[in-house]
């Protein structure tokens, strides 16, 4: 009995099963690389405000603490979003007049908070303490990128599960003393693994990467 496919048929039947594992494998790829992108994470997109209030200016430029304004940052959950009295407190003198600050000056005349729009927004599913990683000796600029630098504020990092794990997995080579945390210019020591292997026991930190660490 003749053949009824040609020869070439093997040959073209293994090069289509061994390419269509290439296809799948190349856009799997590209779906995990996109998933991290910018595009879907956010992350270095400068967000729009009611009023542009520049993080540069303020912490750089006159060198005031984060503490000023997230006042809870060190006793909460949450960092929290200054009232505008904080504002007032300066602005009240300094460029009372300005056409800019109109905004500020009429959330304070009427009690209506001004509507910021949040930068680091994680999901509902997901529970994160500030006090506890600044207790451990996180830096504010470990998770929030050089803010003394941003005119406007964006997000640094992709806020994903696996940017969390890396210092999860590994705090020592991200934790600082608990003194410098809120320093801006705090620049890692070249010995930082040995420094914060060191930081790791004084401070008691556990490598904590079960799934109810984060998702209660």
């Amino acid at each position: 009995m003749s053949q009824v496919f040609h020869r070439s048929t093997n040959t073209i039947a293994r090069v289509s099963i061994f390419g269509a594992i290439f296809i799948i494998a190349g856009l799997l790829a590209l779906a995990a690389e996109v998933s991290r992108s910018p595009w879907v994470t956010e992350a270095q997109v400068a967000r729009e405000q009611p009023i542009q209030f520049s993080h540069e200016r303020h912490v750089a430029g006159n060198g005031i603490d984060c503490r000023y304004c997230h006042t809870s940052v060190e006793k909460s959950s949450f960092a929290g979003i200054p009232p505008t009295k904080t504002c007032m407190n300066c602005h009240s003198q300094i460029f009372a007049d300005s056409p800019f600050l109109e905004p500020v000056r009429a959330s304070f005349r009427t009690g209506e908070s001004i509507r910021w729009t949040r930068v680091h927004d994680l999901s509902d599913f997901v529970y994160f303490d500030h006090s506890i990683h600044i207790n451990k000796g996180v830096g504010c600029t470990t998770c929030h990128g050089p803010v003394d630098r941003m005119p406007l504020m964006w997000q640094e990092s992709s806020l994903q599960m696996e940017w969390c794990l890396d210092c999860h997995r590994e705090p020592e080579r991200f934790v600082r003393p608990r003194g410098e945390v809120f320093n801006v210019d705090y620049v890692p020591p070249a010995d930082q693994l040995a420094l914060g292997r060191q930081l790791v026991a004084e401070y008691q930190i556990q490598r904590l990467t079960s799934c109810s660490t984060c998702h209660r």
